[in-house]
């Protein structure tokens, strides 16, 4: 018996991460205008104190990861599994929608846009191309770096504590290395590492919800003249959770499945749509342009340190977000990467997802940019005047059959947004009870529980789910230190799992190697 079979739910970690959860929602209402200046007190210290740290935690663990994956540890399969379970694509389906999908639609069309507009500070004093520059700027935040730490080290860790050593699929999992069994047995440290990490979820995954409740009703009150209202935005928000329940309802190997696929071949074929009948030229420059501006700058930007104003909005905003997400991707790619080699997992995470994201911020953003070149104002001014919504009914616009256009692209994002709350709830879960096929009940609850209190929050008003979004900053200030560990934990790992599998050679202090061949 694994020993994970004998974990029941953490009801102590339960308890605790759905009582802030709760506490958080209650003080929102008592006084929302208190809870957003806390939040953005501990935001702004956040960014000061930690941002520079996060910067080298994100080259770190994306440099190690390319390093390991063309060393003779790239051969090192995960998971204890000779074949992989799903084909290549469907793996690297259910890859791409999870950091895609909880942001990347809207910020595709809106943030080559605003560096366009407001060239980044790091070049903003040189001669540069301002659309490569602007396009390399989002591609450093969407990029290499951004999906490293979403799943390459830590996820090798988790796979060999959980299907190697037959722990519990958590997050204080990663610190099995440091601490050893004692990490699972009423641990307050690991309690800690698992709560935060809930937390920081519920916040990365309710902010995406209620802001695509207000996306969509903008949307439809832009196209079908519908009132644009808050009740309007709660039923979105309760369609979005009905499809997340079922697909939650139905396991990995079904429904999220499904709807990765789903959306990766919608997403496909949306792009495919705007290269053919927007500017094919100018979007296939803005990539190649884009990509070379970023590779030629690549340390320069990420190691930028100036105008600390623009970081906390811009770099350390997205490195908070995307660490805060860190522990429950990690828990879902393990899932599904049984039978990979670590040259797979991480060409898939750090190469292959980022130039595709890239490339999908070229097409759509692109689009915009192209427009705006041509016709001054025509995107901008919509993005000023009403935000990220506002920018992408602008760009579909100025398409031909921009009506359908705009319907695909809200159609896109809902079912983007679905599959991040019905992954989420399948980690959360994960996390609660330390088996990666827990109760179909638990999945479903958590699916329920985000969709209510974002539902919730949008009674209180915008500006709650801009201070949501803001503290998976906050909390991912604890989740970064669980993150560093791998950077040396990981490669330790491999060279151990190597010689389990009799691909490298072990030599004595005296005499001739000898190999070791531990898969007999």
């Amino acid at each position: 018996m694994q020993k994970e079979e004998r974990i029941k739910t953490d009801w102590t970690v339960f308890a605790v991460s759905g009582g802030f959860l709760i506490l958080f929602i209650v003080l929102s209402f008592m006084d929302s205008a208190m809870v957003g200046e806390w939040i953005t007190t501990l935001f702004n210290y956040s960014a000061d104190l930690f941002g520079a740290y996060w910067q080298v935690l994100l080259f770190g663990n994306f440099a190690i990861g390319i390093f390991l994956a063309f060393s003779r540890y790239g051969n090192v399969k995960l998971g204890k599994m000779d074949k992989p379970k799903y084909s290549y694509y469907r793996w690297v389906a259910m890859i791409l929608v999870t950091l895609l999908a909880s942001g990347g639609v809207f910020w595709a069309a809106s943030e080559p846009m605003y560096h366009y507009m407001t060239t980044p500070p790091l070049f903003g004093d040189s001669e540069v191309n301002n659309v490569s520059a602007a396009f390399a700027q989002a591609f450093m935040h969407w990029g290499f770096l951004a999906w490293a730490i979403l799943g390459t080290l830590a996820t090798i860790v988790m796979m060999y504590v959980h299907y190697s050593k037959g722990y519990p699929m958590r997050p204080r999992a990663l610190l099995f290395p440091l601490f050893g069994e004692k990490i699972f047995h009423k641990s307050v440290l690991g309690s800690a590492a698992d709560i935060f990490s809930i937390i920081a979820t519920a916040a990365g995954t309710l902010g995406p919800l209620g802001f695509l409740g207000l996306q969509i009703s903008y949307g439809l009150n832009h196209l079908f003249g519908v009132p644009n209202t808050v009740s309007v935005s709660i039923l979105v928000v309760v369609v979005l959770v009905i499809i997340a329940a079922i697909s939650a309802a139905t396991g990995v190997d079904r429904g999220i499945l499904l709807l990765s696929r789903v959306n990766v071949s919608m997403t496909f074929l949306l792009g495919i749509i705007m290269l053919v009948i927007g500017p094919t030229l100018f979007i296939i420059d803005a990539f190649i342009g884009g990509t070379g501006f970023h590779l030629q700058n690549f340390f320069a930007m990420n190691f930028y340190r100036g105008d600390n104003a623009w970081l906390g909005a811009w770099t350390i905003f997205f490195w908070g977000w995307f660490i805060g997400y860190g522990p429950m991707l990690i828990i879902f790619i393990s899932r599904i990467s049984r039978g990979r080699t670590i040259r797979e997992l991480i060409i898939a995470v750090s190469i292959v997802a980022p130039l595709v994201t890239n490339f999908w911020f070229s097409v759509v953003g692109g689009t915009g940019v192209f427009f705006e070149i041509e016709n001054p104002g025509s995107v901008s001014g919509a993005l000023n005047e009403a935000g990220m919504p506002a920018a992408v009914m602008a760009i579909m616009d100025q398409l031909p059959l921009g009506t359908v256009m705009a319907v695909a692209f809200l159609l896109i994002s809902i079912v983007f947004v679905a599959t991040t709350t019905d992954t989420m709830s399948y980690t959360v879960s994960v996390t609660l009870t330390g088996n990666d096929h827990p109760a179909r009940w638990l999945r479903v609850f958590w699916a329920l529980i985000f969709g209510g209190t974002t539902m919730m929050i949008l009674t209180i008003g915008e500006g709650s789910i801009t201070a949501i979004q803001n503290s998976i900053v906050i909390t991912a200030v604890p989740v970064s230190f669980l993150l560093l560990p791998p950077l040396w934990n990981a490669p330790q790992i491999a060279k151990k799992m190597a010689l389990e599998q009799g691909l490298m050679w072990e030599r004595p202090r005296k005499g001739r190697p000898i190999k070791i061949d531990h898969r007999k």
